[in-house]
């Protein structure tokens, strides 16, 4: 059995990078995979990966990440700086990230219009 633990941004917004990083290698670990409103920072992601190769052990593999996020192509140069502005002051609620431990998650595809999980298979237990 698949288990998804959906994380808003709100409950990320006021902890720090080193929290942030802390409570989802808690919640993978529980081998739940994540599906977080927004997105890390790239120095939040390399953290995740550093602590997470850290923590490499017989009972925890890793884990596979991969963000979301709508782009702003064919914006209007004043929606392009109001998406701006908010990013500034509220941080990066736009997007999905998702991560989840190597033990389950085999791969995440990201194609414009779908995202593919693909699994280890999993043998059932009685």
């Amino acid at each position: 059995m698949l288990t998804f633990q959906f994380v808003p941004f709100a409950e990320m917004a006021n902890l720090n990078s080193e929290q942030r990083i802390s409570k989802l290698i808690e919640i993978v670990k529980k081998n739940k995979i994540i599906l977080m409103q927004g997105r890390l920072r790239p120095s939040e992601e390399a953290g995740l990966i550093q602590k997470t190769m850290e923590l490499i052990s017989k009972d925890f593999k890793g884990i596979e990440l991969c963000t979301v996020y709508p782009e702003a192509k064919n914006e209007k140069f004043f929606s392009q700086v109001k998406h701006l502005l908010l990013r500034v002051l509220i941080g990066q609620t736009e997007g999905l990230t998702i991560i989840g431990p190597a033990t389950i998650i085999k791969e995440i595809k990201r194609n414009p219009d779908k995202i593919e999980l693909l699994t280890h298979n999993m043998k059932r237990r009685s």
